[in-house]
């Protein structure tokens, strides 16, 4: 039995995409969890999931330690081989706990995911980009974390039959207490999902000038800013909402424009993944160019607003 597991929708339909796949392999079934819910069961069955488990908990709150209790009983009674868990800040945890409870290895972040003489073999990014790790479980069940958008969710099929599990589950009840949820300032910018992202780097001289690259993303009709680290971590002139890199927001575009952006390891992490890469820098040594499919040498302030008035012609 393949498990998926995430607290996000979308998250645990790109996982369903791959459970299939590996149940496939294995000759085995794909099953989705929900706790404390059932709301999304239906939408789990028609992308891919077998069945669905509901774990009815009283649960308010998430607590990585009783979520864990709750996994660790659904994998023991399923016999589950393969546990897929989203990558987000509740799931990494919470597959750090599972596997120490389970007494079994967790690979974490990983961007590929296949079966080899029947075990599970995992890829995932090291040494900020330099490097992909392959590696391959000794343990059951094994354990495994993928960041969002590593892969595509399967395309809907309406009516697809399943079997819904609704059962209680008891758990252990975590002697830690919250105290206290704030929410982070943000500036309501979702980089992960847009189409079109215009993105800033060091090239900039000052804040203000950042206004040519917010002229461009709205000439393309994007409205999507992003940037490196230097601009959101050290000079704090964007929202780190709008940071891109192995530390910030994995994205996945259409379209990913790259201005003034020297393109270090750890930022192309985050964009090697875009569709179309266009990249504008005086520096022709720039590594930014060796990611791009076009490249622009030039000043960006010089470039970006005959860029931005040639696009405004042609979209009109």
């Amino acid at each position: 039995m393949v498990l998926v597991y995430s607290d996000d929708k979308k998250l645990t339909l790109e996982l369903l995409n791959k459970g299939k796949e590996l149940a496939k392999e294995l000759h085995k079934k794909v099953i989705a969890v929900c706790i404390g819910h059932d709301s999304f069961a239906k939408d789990y069955l028609e992308h891919g999931a077998d069945s669905v488990i509901a774990a009815e908990a009283d649960l308010h709150t998430f607590k990585a330690e009783e979520y864990a209790s709750i996994l660790e009983k659904i994998v023991k009674e399923n016999n589950v081989e393969v546990v897929l868990i989203g990558s987000n800040k509740n799931g990494k945890e919470l597959a750090a706990r599972l596997s120490a409870k389970l007494d079994t290895g967790c690979v974490t972040d990983c961007t590929n995911v296949y079966v080899k003489d029947k075990k599970i073999v995992t890829e995932r990014m090291v040494y900020s980009g330099n490097a992909i790790a392959v590696e391959q479980f000794l343990s059951h069940p094994q354990i495994v974390t993928i960041p969002p958008k590593a892969f595509n969710p399967l395309p809907k099929t309406e009516g697809h039959k399943g079997e819904v599990i609704k059962k209680k589950y008891d758990f252990e009840r975590s002697p830690s207490k919250i105290t206290k949820v704030q929410e982070m300032k943000t500036e309501g910018v979702n980089v992960e999902d847009a189409e079109i992202i215009v993105s800033c780097g060091r090239g900039f001289k000052n804040k203000d000038d950042i206004r040519l690259v917010r002229e461009l993303a709205d000439a393309l009709k994007g409205r999507t800013i992003g940037c490196s680290r230097p601009i959101a971590a050290d000079l704090k002139w964007l929202s780190e909402d709008h940071w891109i890199g192995l530390s910030g927001h994995k994205v996945k575009p259409k379209l990913y424009i790259a201005c003034g952006i020297s393109g270090q390891i750890q930022h192309i992490a985050g964009m090697r993944d875009s569709g179309v890469v266009v990249a504008i820098n005086k520096d022709p040594e720039a590594l930014i160019f060796k990611s791009a499919d076009y490249g622009i040498v030039g000043d960006l302030y010089q470039v970006l607003p005959k860029l931005t008035n040639a696009i405004r012609e042609k979209m009109g």
